[in-house]
């Protein structure tokens, strides 16, 4: 049985401050992916050092110091990690990582938000539809497990308030979930979903309106697994009780090699 772990750290400088060390050691996973770790890729693998028993990995923003990036820990040597996607507009932020292992692929992915102003919605669109390409170039090779920060809330379930939301702001704009839709659609599962149909669960919440006091939050963070690896999958978790971001992990147990 593997457990992998997706976590937007906002920040990894930030989050090793508070208790993040601790939290990875609790939770145990095999992978670990992490998004959003505002550092060079010198600085976020000079922070996880600290987690001498994973090998890792770090792709960071070639456009803007200390914005977006991703990193991947594992127990297991991966095969072969790559970066980025091979198209110049879309590789500039440090967005993507991919490990290979013997008969699978892990992506993490820290997804373009479309901005308070939309500014970048059609940005959003385009990336949606070159990532897609990518996972499926991917999967025709071997099955891919992707992980992270999607920033879009799929179904009204989903967030705390679909209706005030809905079409107003980034992360619930029709656009991006169709864009989501597409995926799945494409025979990627939302294995949390899938499991849950019906449960309400958040992984982000708003810092400015206390919003994980309030619980008013956004279900963004996913794992998403093709056709081939879903009946291996055991439980997909929410781990609500970790803090030190305004995201908390998420988490896959699945039956692989």
């Amino acid at each position: 049985m593997k457990h992998l772990v997706s976590w937007n750290v906002n920040g990894i400088r930030a989050i090793v401050k508070k208790g993040f060390i601790e939290s990875v050691r609790a939770m145990q996973p095999d992978v670990l992916c992490l998004q959003e770790t505002k550092a060079a890729k010198e600085e976020t693998l000079s922070a996880l050092e600290l987690l001498p028993e994973y090998k890792s990995y770090a792709n960071s923003s070639k456009a803007r110091k200390g914005y977006s990036g991703t990193a991947i820990l594992s127990k297991e040597d991966p095969l072969h990690v790559t970066y980025d996607m091979g198209i110049e507009e879309f590789d500039q932020e440090g967005r993507v990582i991919a490990a290979e292992f013997s008969t699978y692929f892990v992506v993490t992915v820290y997804t373009p938000n479309s901005g308070s102003e939309l500014a970048r919605l059609d940005y959003r669109q385009t990336w949606d539809d070159a990532f897609r390409e990518y996972l499926l170039w991917l999967n025709r090779r071997k099955p891919v497990i992707v992980c992270g920060d999607f920033n879009v809330a799929h179904q009204p379930i989903d967030l705390s308030r679909p209706k005030e939301n809905y079409n107003k702001s980034a992360g619930y704009m029709q656009q991006e979930i169709d864009g989501f839709s597409k995926l799945l659609d494409a025979g990627f599962t939302d294995t949390f979903r899938h499991l849950y149909p019906d449960t309400i669960k958040f992984s982000y919440w708003n810092q400015v309106i206390f919003g994980r006091e309030k619980n008013i939050g956004w279900r963004i963070d996913h794992f998403l697994t093709p056709p081939k690896l879903l009946p291996l999958v055991k439980d997909a978790l929410i781990y609500n009780e970790y803090h030190g971001s305004d995201h908390c992990p998420v988490g896959l147990k699945i039956e692989l090699n």
